[in-house]
Formats: structure tokens, sequence, C-alpha cells
């Protein structure tokens, strides 16, 4: 009976190969989305643990924050790169997710992610959500929660005017480029929470840093970070 399930199972991955969604293999157990060599090669911060953090170095003196993290380690070129790039722009929301669960095992031991009261992706401006389908973010916030079990609020933080792409401007210039750009439709909903707000890539923070500094105008809420990965400029 074994060597017949091996033969059905051998001859259904010859017509529906299962791949590696990193390199492409197919040495893949049937449940990951990564094989063994891509999990290897994820290059983990660990930051979740540590105070004082690069990520939250970033940060320090623009907005006060309880904590921050990146999961990986972001290189032009390298893998996370690639898996990204899956996520945002090939609709893959699947490694998203399974990434997301990564995050969420990091911050839940930790000790340093306590009493989050909501998960909040960093919201897409209307149009471009629609256009690409899903908010990547929000993606990523439901890989965490089901890890974690706090809740993901939607629909209340909202971007309300459009920006141009972060990509080639300056700090100055990313800064300028979103001051303003977000607003909370139900303040009473936040009052007195603590809020994880969730990104894809960090690089200098401003979409963040502008969104985080609109939450925190609301009394009594204090604001966490978390994202995939963490380009440094």
């Amino acid at each position: 009976m074994l060597a017949v399930k091996n033969i059905f199972s051998n001859t259904l991955h010859l017509f529906y190969p299962h791949i590696c969604t990193g390199c492409g293999s197919d040495l893949i157990n049937k449940n990951s989305l990564l094989c063994f060599n891509c999990i290897n090669d994820l290059p983990h911060t660990n930051f979740a643990s540590y105070p004082d953090n690069p990520v939250e170095k970033v940060f320090t003196g623009r907005i006060p924050l309880k904590a921050a993290h990146s999961e990986f380690y972001f290189s032009k070129g390298q893998l996370v790169q690639h898996l990204v790039h899956l996520l945002k722009y090939k609709s893959n929301k699947e490694i998203g997710h399974y990434l997301g669960t990564m995050i969420g095992n990091s911050i839940l031991t930790s000790g340093r992610f306590t009493n989050l009261d909501y998960l909040v992706p960093l919201p897409l401006y209307p149009d471009k959500e629609f256009k690409r389908g899903y908010n990547q973010a929000e993606v990523i916030c439901n890989g965490i929660a089901e890890v974690t079990q706090i809740p993901v609020l939607i629909k209340n933080v909202i971007r309300q005017r459009a920006t141009e792409t972060q990509t080639r401007k300056h700090r100055a210039e990313r800064w300028q480029n979103v001051d303003g750009s977000f607003c909370i439709l139900k303040p009473q909903v936040l009052t007195g929470k603590n809020i994880l707000l969730v990104d894809d890539v960090i690089t200098t923070g401003a979409t963040l840093e502008a969104c985080g500094q609109a939450i925190l105008k609301i009394p009594g809420t204090s604001i966490s970070l978390a994202a995939l990965a963490h380009a440094s400029k």
C-alpha cells in the first residue's frame, strides 16, 4: 500500500509540481512554500528581542515607539527582495502571509511587543490598492494575526491623497511627499490603544513616520512597528 501511495504521489508531482517560491527547486516539502536551502538562507535580523536595534534607531528623535522590528535584512538582488517583489507585484499573497507568520513568531517570543490591541497595515491610496487588488501590508498582518491572535484593523487609518513613488527620493523629499497624507476615520476606536503598524520594507521610514504621527494625535495611543525587511541607506 505504501508503494502505491509513493507511486501516486510521484506521478502527481510530475504533472503538478510543487516548487520552491524562492529558487524554483522541486526539492520541497509539500506543505512548505520554500525549500530547505531558501529557508536556511533567509537573513533573519533577530531585532525583535533587542531594544535600540537598527530599526528603532531609524526613528530616534522622529516618533516615539514602544518597539520596532524587521524580520529580515533587505539586499538588492537577494532572496528577500525576490519574495517581496512576488508579494507586491505578482499577486503572491501566499508568500506574504507565510513570511508574516515569521514576524508573528518573532514578536510573540520577544517579550517586547506586549499588550497590543490592533495590527494596522500601512494603508495604500485607494486607487493603488484597487489596481493591485490588495494591500500587501494587510496580507502580512494576516500572517502575524494567525500566530498572535491580535485583530487586524483596516479601513480606519486611511491614505487620503496619492503620493509619488518614494524610490528615488532623498529622506527630506520622502517626508515632504507623505506629510499629511494619512487620516483616521474613527479616532474613538483607537483611543487608548496600543497599535502595531505594519509595512513591507523600511528604508528611511518616512511613510511609517507620517502614518504613526497621525495615529499618535489620538489620546492615549502608543505605537510599535514591524516590517518584513529593513533596507539600510
